[in-house]
């Protein structure tokens, strides 16, 4: 998983395209945000495995979920469905 910074300085950290392998957490859809946002997680790892997890649901039952990547972005179902579809969304671990 990328950690920033991760050289000295800070140089080259940023990498184009999507970091399929930052740090990533599943929370249920309506959980409340707020300063304990983090213990609310269901489940973490990577922001690829997360999507392929969300992905395993039926597609009526992804709506209950959402994905909190590094920096606090949130990814509700229909974002996760195009990520999931993304040309260079990695199928397996």
């Amino acid at each position: 998983m990328t950690d920033h910074p991760s050289t000295f300085r800070a140089d080259d950290t940023h990498r184009p395209g999507i970091q399929w392998d930052d740090r990533a957490s599943l929370h249920a859809a309506g959980d409340g945000d707020g300063v304990l946002d983090g213990a609310k997680g269901l489940r973490s790892g990577t922001f690829a495995e997360l999507i392929r997890h969300v992905m395993a649901y039926p597609a009526e039952k992804r709506h209950d979920f959402y994905i909190e990547k590094a920096g606090d972005r949130e990814y509700h179902a229909e974002e996760i469905e195009r990520l999931a579809a993304h040309e260079d969304f990695p199928t397996t671990a």
